[in-house]
């Protein structure tokens, strides 16, 4: 499939230990919503994680973050296929649209296989480390990366 920068959604899945998410976000809002994660890192990477996800967690509510998404959601990755489910019915429900799916390398082949299932002709999928650092992409899928590791640590 080529290469396409006229996405009219993205969609950025994640892995966690023992949660799985999703972000779904039209191409309009990822404009507004870049000044305002821009701080935004990839959790493993960074020292004193505690206060980083403290910091991180008070910007999402402050600055309204999941507004921004069309749908989010978080759950136990034992509940994989439902959330797979939900991203698939997403894609096929909008079908006439392109669609940029962003999936964490652990998921990326289960995936990638459901999604030929059905016919995801207008969809291009990668692997999350594929992403470049300092794209709009990478910086976008950092927002559920934080989510799991906030929703993680809650558990604990």
């Amino acid at each position: 499939m080529k290469y396409r920068r006229d996405y009219d959604y993205y969609i950025f899945l994640d892995y966690s230990e023992d949660l799985i998410g999703y972000n779904i976000i039209k191409q309009k809002k990822i404009i507004e919503l870049l000044p305002k994660i821009s701080r935004f890192e990839h959790y493993k990477g960074r020292k004193n994680r505690k206060i980083y996800l403290k910091h991180i967690n008070n910007t999402i509510k402050r600055e309204n973050i999941k507004s921004y998404f069309e749908k989010t959601k978080i759950t136990e990755s034992r509940k994989n296929v439902e959330l797979f489910t939900e991203v698939l019915e997403f894609i096929k429900k909008h079908k006439n649209c392109i669609i940029f799916l962003s999936v964490d390398d652990y998921q990326f082949k289960k995936l990638r296989k459901l999604l030929f299932l059905i016919d995801g002709e207008n969809t291009e999928i990668k692997k999350e480390s594929e992403l470049k650092k300092g794209t709009p992409e990478y910086q976008v899928s950092l927002v559920i990366d934080n989510l799991l590791n906030i929703e993680r640590r809650k558990q604990k």
